[in-house]
């Protein structure tokens, strides 16, 4: 998997958050965005995760047989954890999980208890998230993103609301589980990015 970014550009109304940035991820790199606040790092990836809509440029997503995926389909090759997504907090935390293996299938050799069990939160399987701290609910989402059978993971602001624990776990998922991936992780902080290979310094590119 190959992620291409030519010329890419995106504003907010007039105002341009990057521009004429060019660049390409591939399998086995991870790379950290970086860069002052308002300098682009969430969009960005957002943009690549295919969230959000660019204003000029192109993004091209090129799998193992060299051919580009449709635009449609580039949900199915991204995992993404954020501050931002919203859990459904209805749902318990292995409901949710089970949820979203019905349309985005885990690793191998993995359910949802197991994951539960290996970030922390077997004993709140059965637990609504509404009554999950804010760090469980972090634990959570990595969860989310990183059991996914996706080669391409997504991380923004991952160490948020965690304790020294839950930065070991996040640690310890890198290690375990982002063989052979394109990891991208959008952070000021250098705990959540310091194993990348790469970094790209967004402010360069206005």
């Amino acid at each position: 998997m190959t992620i291409s970014l030519s010329d890419l550009g995106k504003r907010f109304n007039t105002d341009w958050i990057f521009r004429r940035l060019t660049y390409e991820f591939s399998a086995g790199n991870s790379y950290a965005l970086i860069g002052p606040n308002g300098s682009g790092k969430s969009t960005l990836l957002q943009v690549i995760g295919g969230a959000l809509f660019f204003n000029e440029g192109a993004v091209r997503y090129i799998d193992n047989t060299k051919q580009a995926i449709e635009d449609e389909l580039i949900y199915k090759e991204v995992a993404l954890a954020a501050p931002y997504l919203e859990l459904i907090e209805e749902m318990t935390g292995q409901e949710l999980l089970d949820f979203q293996q019905s349309f985005k299938p885990f690793i191998k050799e993995k359910n949802s208890f197991s994951i539960l069990e290996e970030v922390g939160l077997n004993d709140a399987a059965h637990k609504q998230i509404r009554y999950y701290s804010s760090g469980m609910k972090q634990r959570l989402k990595l969860a989310q993103s990183f059991f996914c059978n996706t080669p391409v993971l997504l991380l923004d602001e991952p160490c948020t609301n965690l304790d020294q624990n839950g930065i070991e776990l996040y640690q310890r998922l890198l290690s375990l589980y982002t063989e052979n991936r394109i990891v991208i992780i959008a952070s000021n902080d250098p705990v959540e990015y310091r194993f990348c290979q790469h970094q790209l310094l967004l402010s360069e590119y206005k």
